[in-house]
């Protein structure tokens, strides 16, 4: 296997997740990368139980699982001198990530060298009212509407299980920057990059935000379901929860036989659209089926229809694909979820 970005040097300044999570999403891909963090460590070191043994300091978990393989010194960024010497290595550096609140690293270590790209991500972006205001993952889930859609339909609004604002932010800042060094292989050009939040998190609402707009009517909270296909949400089976995703008409038809189900003579659920109108109606007859399966009986019936246990996160990493794939790797001494890069000649 292959690593592509072998050679390219990464600073990483940045804190707590989604700049983190950007370079190791570089490291991953054969960078290296240098992290700097306060004397006192990055915030993400403390936030445990459980905690980790890493190089003879006791680390949080959710620090591991951004920051193991990278090269980290410490420098106080208070200090002029520790200034100076990350400045040097500002330098030498081929990508620069950054987090700091708008126009700080500019103060330090502007101007930037015309090669090196520089990645900075902000809470809001450079402009706007709420350019000062920092941002927290639940406080950007709550904003921009996504945990208006999170949750049980007649339930509190709910956050995702992992902050997804700030992966999907990392993950659009990896891929900005790829971008921008397949410009410099062409053109010699550095690139100035700059990410937010809350643009990714409202990037994030995709089709919900486009039914908003064009539908005119505000998402709701739908539990497991789907606004736009039926059925697709978790189903009660005989030993646990099951989610069926019936996503075209033809995955209908298969359920139908499948479950010898009873439904309307005038083919009003042959249609996505129809079951969509009748969407109680639609889902009830799928739960009286499978209240009387197993998991496994509804998977077995449903060959051809995308469906599966709702697993524990242990029960996921023990399942044999992730297995097969090996899903779970080693660095530093700490078990941790595997790179999903997988390159060969």
């Amino acid at each position: 296997m292959f690593r592509p970005l072998e050679g390219v040097r990464v600073l990483d300044l940045s804190r707590v997740l989604a700049g983190p999570y950007a370079a190791k999403a570089l490291l991953d891909l054969g960078a290296d990368v240098l992290r700097i963090e306060a004397p006192w460590g990055d915030d993400t070191r403390g936030w445990g139980p459980p905690f980790t043994n890493v190089e003879g300091e006791e680390v949080a978990a959710y620090w591991t699982s951004v920051n193991l393989g990278k090269h980290i010194i410490r420098r106080d960024l208070r200090k002029q001198e520790d200034v100076d010497d990350v400045r040097r290595l500002v330098a030498n550096a081929d990508v620069v990530l950054e987090n700091f609140r708008p126009g700080t690293a500019d103060r330090w270590f502007a101007p930037w060298p015309e090669r090196a790209i520089v990645c900075s991500i902000t809470a809001y972006g450079n402009d706007g009212p709420r350019r000062d205001e920092g941002g927290y993952d639940l406080a950007m889930q709550a904003r921009s509407g996504l945990m208006s859609i999170t949750g049980d339909a007649e339930g509190a609004p709910a956050k995702v299980g992992v902050a997804v604002i700030d992966v999907t932010t990392g993950l659009h800042a990896s891929a900005a920057i790829l971008a921008a060094l397949y410009r410099r292989e062409r053109t010699g050009q550095g690139a100035r990059l700059r990410l937010s939040l809350w643009d990714c998190a409202l990037d994030l609402l995709i089709n919900q935000a486009q039914n908003a707009l064009i539908g005119g009517g505000e998402p709701v909270r739908m539990g497991t379901a789907h606004p736009n296909l039926v059925p697709y949400r978790v189903f009660s089976a005989a030993d646990g929860d099951v989610a069926i995703a019936v996503g075209s008409d033809a995955q209908w038809s298969t359920l139908v036989d499948a479950f010898s189900l009873d439904v309307p003579d005038d083919g009003a659920w042959s249609t996505n659209s129809g079951r969509v109108l009748d969407r109680a109606r639609v889902e009830a007859a799928v739960a009286a089926v499978v209240m009387n399966l197993s998991r496994v009986e509804v998977e077995q019936r449903l060959v051809g229809v995308p469906c599966a246990p709702v697993n524990s996160i242990l029960e996921a990493l023990a399942d044999a694909q992730s297995s097969a794939s090996g899903a779970v790797a080693s660095t530093q001494g700490v078990p941790h979820v595997a790179s999903p890069h997988r390159f060969h000649a």
